[in-house]
């Protein structure tokens, strides 16, 4: 038996949130931790994976927001696979992560957050990464300046950075992010 996933089955504002943005109804989880078993940086979280779902069943937003938890997941999936319930636990780490920058949350891991928008932006000016680049921008946003300078300058010297960028299917990647800007425009 299938149960469906509707806004009247999720109780609290923060879990409808997390529903809407997410699709995934938190409420079929039934603790088995199998999701926090799976996980490969489980042991750098503060709060496991498994409490995590069970804090946005609970309306926990303020638990859930300001953990370091879901700017960590790397979305690899890993529990969303183990979930005997097929909640979709990588989605609810994103959902939450788009609440939390929604609500003006400062992450608790800052580095993650620009990381990902220094990869979104080096890919839609050059249509692709460009590893050098990013890094570059990345020491910009972050102020680490000195941060794996030896590994950059190691990494250089291998020939596995690029002193310029490739322009390898420019327009295809701007059409598809030009596309992606239009329907998060129309969501909003």
């Amino acid at each position: 038996m299938e149960l469906a996933v509707t806004k009247e089955c999720i109780r609290g504002d923060f879990a409808r949130k997390v529903l809407e943005e997410s699709g995934t109804n938190v409420n079929l989880c039934f603790q088995c931790k199998k999701c926090t078993a799976g996980c490969p940086i489980a042991y750098e979280m503060d709060v496991m994976p498994s409490k995590i779902i069970h804090a946005v069943r609970l309306g926990q937003k303020d638990l859930v927001l300001n953990s370091k938890t879901i700017w960590l997941c790397a979305s690899c999936e890993t529990c969303t696979t183990r979930c005997p319930q097929d909640v979709d636990i990588a989605k609810v780490m994103d959902a939450a992560r788009i609440v939390a920058l929604r609500e003006g949350v400062e992450p608790k891991e800052p580095e993650i957050p620009a990381f990902a928008r220094t990869m979104v932006r080096n890919i839609w000016w050059h249509g692709r990464t460009f590893e050098l680049g990013m890094i570059g921008r990345l020491k910009l946003a972050t102020g680490q300046f000195l941060k794996d300078t030896g590994l950059g300058m190691k990494m250089l010297w291998h020939g596995k950075l690029s002193l310029l960028p490739s322009f390898t299917d420019f327009f295809g990647v701007k059409g598809m992010m030009a596309r992606i800007k239009k329907k998060e425009a129309e969501k909003k």
